[in-house]
């Protein structure tokens, strides 16, 4: 008889092993205090530890008054500019913003008529996977959670380039703007893969990307059966791709990019990390839970014109009473922000008008009333005076649901915007290589003498 067991059981011995796991890797949350470490690279304050300096993208929450730094309006500048006088820009000559913010943040200069044109027929000519690569990879292993589909589909991109490993200047820009190109591709053709073999759909599907629209609107087009959108839908995606585009060289992904890339590694190894970095809940899927929270409420609240009963509600939410039971009313705060996050004010704008189109006011109206009730309800119940306001992940997952993209694709269309950010930075990091990225760790665990076998029991550990 077989003895083989199925790998994805978690056995006995495994469980007892995780118990031993635990208890020996446990260490005081006092021991940081004593040893002045910041946890998470943030200190005592919230602010993030210096690490590097870059050039890319600045984030402003805080500024100085009489010698004392105050929360201010969240301010976001891309190279310099800031974020809404770019994106008022591309609005108000209507055009599509995300190619030339990815030129902006690729090469630090606004692109004139023709360098923008010029750009965005290199990102066409590379808009395309290798021959079969969608047949023998995508289709055939689909998978349940599209960024690992992704993180996939880039290790495997190493094996189809002739000079993989060349980290000079030309060659990692090249296979930039190639990911760039083709995330979308990889994104919505794993959706469909994954919703035809996996979720069971009946219909099975893809369309390749036309040359002459939009990553936003390609994103559409690829994704619908029929095509079509509407263009309102399109410039609403573009933007929430330009906002999600870059955020300043501290949060986890953009970081792990850079980690990553000072080691001398592939661009394909360093996207892929970031990548898994972005899958985490705690950094990519907010937007999944705001969605999800939203349902709750939408499931518990009768009257959505009741404040009364939306206060209520918000209460249980943030005493662990109802939703998850985690204490979070997700989508109100930031590591950073406290008054205002500058990208969902932004989107804010926009989102009305779609919720017009798509004949979703009340709903619209739901997420306005929580947006003003729920930080006087986290004041006051969490004592917090220094403010917090509706971040980013508020609203998008919203558009996103508006737009009837599956919440499956919510962390790629992230990553499908912020694989500009992650490949400006790494060409900093290789531009001006230094030394590896190596923090320290003080070791807190005392030393002890060896114990020959015979000796060894599980009482004396």
């Amino acid at each position: 008889m077989s003895t083989k067991r199925n790998y994805a059981e978690i056995i006995p011995e495994v469980k007892r092993m995780a118990d031993l796991c635990i208890s020996d890797n446990v260490i005081e949350p006092s021991m940081y205090v004593l040893y002045n470490v910041y946890r998470g690279l943030r200190d005592i304050n919230g602010k993030g530890v210096l690490t590097g300096l870059t050039e890319i993208s600045e984030i402003q929450s805080k500024k100085k008054v009489k010698g004392k730094e105050v929360p201010c309006k969240g301010k976001l500048y891309y190279r310099g500019y800031h974020i809404q006088d770019l994106v008022n820009g591309f609005i108000r000559e209507k055009r599509f913003g995300f190619e030339e913010i990815t030129y902006l943040l690729l090469f630090g200069t606004l692109p004139s008529t023709e360098e923008l044109t010029t750009f965005t027929s290199v990102l066409t000519g590379y808009r395309s996977l290798p021959n079969s690569f969608v047949r023998d990879l995508i289709m055939k292993a689909p998978s349940e959670n599209m960024m690992n589909s992704m993180a996939r589909s880039v290790l495997t991109m190493y094996s189809y380039d002739k000079n993989p490993d060349d980290t000079s200047i030309p060659n990692v820009l090249r296979q930039c703007l190639q990911l760039i190109a083709t995330f979308p591709m990889m994104a919505v053709y794993g959706y469909q893969a994954y919703d035809y073999y996996i979720d069971g759909s009946r219909s099975f599907f893809m369309h390749e990307p036309e040359p002459e629209l939009s990553t936003a609107e390609n994103i559409l087009h690829m994704l619908r059966i029929d095509s079509r959108y509407t263009k309102l839908e399109a410039r609403i995606l573009d933007l929430a791709l330009v906002l999600h585009a870059e955020h300043g060289g501290g949060n986890n992904s953009t970081f792990t990019t850079r980690v990553v890339s000072s080691s001398g590694t592939d661009t394909y190894s360093a996207i892929a990390a970031a990548l898994g970095s972005l899958k985490g809940p705690k950094h990519g899927g907010a937007n999944i839970k705001v969605c999800q929270m939203f349902r709750d409420i939408k499931g518990n609240v009768k009257d959505w014109n009741d404040q009364e009963e939306i206060e209520a509600y918000l209460k249980k939410i943030l005493h662990k009473e109802a939703f998850d039971r985690s204490g979070l009313i997700y989508g109100i705060g930031h590591a950073i922000y406290s008054l205002s996050d500058p990208r969902a004010t932004i989107l804010n704008r926009y989102v009305k008008k779609l919720s017009r189109e798509k004949k979703m006011q009340n709903e619209y109206k739901l997420y306005a009333a929580v947006e003003k009730i729920a930080p006087k309800v986290i004041a006051r119940e969490r004592k917090m005076y220094k403010g917090v306001s509706a971040n980013i992940d508020f609203y998008s997952g919203f558009v996103y649901d508006m737009l009837g993209l599956p919440m499956e694709l919510y962390t790629p269309i992230f990553a499908i915007a912020r694989i500009a950010g992650w490949s400006a930075h790494r060409l900093e990091e290789l531009i001006n290589a230094g030394k590896i990225i190596r923090p320290a760790y003080m070791n807190v665990h005392p030393r002890r003498e060896y114990v020959p076998m015979d000796q060894r029991t599980m009482e004396s550990r």
